[in-house]
């Protein structure tokens, strides 16, 4: 299929409108139109269905719209994939973050991969979770992180990493006469929390802790990344819950942590992988993983597993 009419027939289907997308496209609607038709033609279906007031997509073109976004980042990806042997390097190993997360142990992990295979080149994709690990089915990417286990079938979710859960707290906040802050107090004050969609295992691990509390909370923003969050915490705007890991890399010096007065399992960063036998780049990637997973985080994973929220003492 020509790369050309499928862009055509992509921004069409998201303006629903010929005029708007011809002028997207920066291009008239004529020559827009018979890109579609002869798009159609290719594939003998009618992908739009039109009037005088409103233009539609039909099911071939939903199932059509469904795949196109895909077809493009695998053009840009064997695009890159020339580029990196272009350059020196051996090729390409696809990593995915979801929940708006850079793994604290990240910078760690690159400096090993560099060690041990410079000839790789390593890139990243943040991506929403469902995102991820449609990619992951589809060979977009060759592993993933994120903050949920619920991967469903055909993915392993590897844990990797683990936080305790903490209160980021403006500096001179009432909540800083605490050493340990109650659960009932985080009703009291305006919250900054993760995006269910942006974020999505982060803020489910987030919201089974916040149902304890007597009273619906304040959320004053949901936000998809944990930079914004700090920044809306050391402003005063609201406080956060994050990882520790997460609120002591962060910049921002008008932060201050503290623990949790009950006990709630730790924030889990897992690795997914394709079910399958790892092939040799994946396979000495993950033991690069595993050799710098700390005592604790091992400890923490192994004893509050990924559905222990509702079993904590919250």
């Amino acid at each position: 299929m020509n790369l050309r009419r499928l862009q055509c027939f992509l921004v069409v289907a998201e303006e629903l409108h010929f005029a708007r997308a011809a002028e997207r496209l920066h291009m008239d609607q004529s020559p827009l139109s018979r890109n579609i038709k002869e798009l159609e033609e290719e594939l003998d279906v009618v992908l739009f269905e039109r009037t005088t007031r409103s233009t539609r997509l039909t099911r071939a073109g939903e199932i059509l719209l469904d795949n196109v976004p895909r077809i493009f980042v695998a053009v840009q990806q064997a695009k890159d994939n020339v580029r990196a042997v272009a350059n020196g390097f051996y090729g390409q190993f696809r990593v995915a973050l979801s929940d708006g997360l850079t793994p604290s142990r990240l910078p760690a992990l690159l400096a090993l991969c560099r060690q041990d295979e410079p000839e790789i080149e390593i890139r990243f994709f943040e991506v929403p979770l469902a995102q991820q690990i449609k990619g992951l089915h589809e060979d977009l990417y060759d592993v993933g992180f994120a903050q949920s286990a619920d991967v469903g079938t055909g993915l392993v979710a590897m844990p990797a990493w683990s936080d305790p859960l903490r209160v980021a707290i403006p500096a001179r906040h009432p909540l800083l006469a605490y050493k340990e802050i109650p659960l009932a107090e985080l009703s009291r004050y305006p919250l900054v929390l993760a995006d269910p969609q942006m974020c999505e295992g982060h803020a489910k691990l987030v919201d089974r802790v916040l149902r304890h509390l007597d009273k619906e909370p304040l959320i004053a923003e949901r936000v998809s990344t944990g930079d914004l969050m700090m920044a809306l915490v050391a402003a005063g705007f609201a406080i956060g819950l994050a990882g520790e890991a997460q609120i002591a890399a962060s910049p921002e010096t008008g932060v201050v942590s503290r623990p949790l007065a009950v006990g709630v399992p730790p924030l889990t960063t897992y690795l997914l992988r394709v079910d399958d036998e790892p092939f040799d780049v994946l396979a000495r990637f993950i033991e690069r993983v595993r050799s710098i997973e700390s005592p604790g985080a091992a400890r923490s994973i192994s004893d509050q597993g990924p559905d222990s929220v509702d079993n904590a003492s919250v």
